[in-house]
């Protein structure tokens, strides 16, 4: 099923929605995972982090940002939906307009996040390295995806 989600370019005064939906998506999804930082930290993460480096794009419903993807330089480095929302094509959407600009992409999930690894490899992506978690904040053994484009036949070809 496809959403009537709407997408639109996030600017500052949606960074405090976007690092919402991240937490919400995360704590629901994810009750594993340790909670390392306050909501107001993490609105400053994608504040002064993201928004400056990446295209970050929300989807919304009427008034409600209900998705948000950051991306650039060849990475998608966040990409929620709030749970209520998930399995309507949200995130297929979100994930496409980053496809459409990148010729190949790489992100990093948790090993046990068994949704978002299915959801990945469902839109092309391949296993490309796992970690123990050793070098991530939250210690927790996660996997790189790799996506590229293929290369376009030519006409006729």
């Amino acid at each position: 099923m496809v959403t009537e989600a709407e997408i639109v370019a996030l600017g500052a005064e949606h960074m405090q929605a976007a690092a919402g939906i991240r937490r919400v998506a995360l704590r629901q999804r994810l009750p594993w995972l340790p909670d390392l930082h306050t909501p107001e930290e993490e609105e400053q993460y994608w504040r002064k982090h993201l928004l400056p480096n990446c295209t970050i794009l929300g989807a919304a419903m009427g008034d409600r940002l209900v998705g948000v993807i950051a991306y650039g330089d060849d990475w998608i480095e966040q990409l929620y939906v709030l749970p209520d929302f998930q399995s309507n094509g949200i995130g297929s959407l979100l994930l496409g307009c980053a496809k459409e600009e990148m010729d190949e992409i790489r992100l990093w999930t948790f090993q046990r996040n068994v949704g978002a690894r299915a959801f990945y490899e469902r839109h092309g992506f391949s296993a490309e390295d796992e970690t123990d978690g050793a070098e991530n904040e939250e210690k927790q053994p996660d996997i790189r995806y790799h996506w590229r484009r293929l290369p376009q036949l030519p006409p006729g070809g």
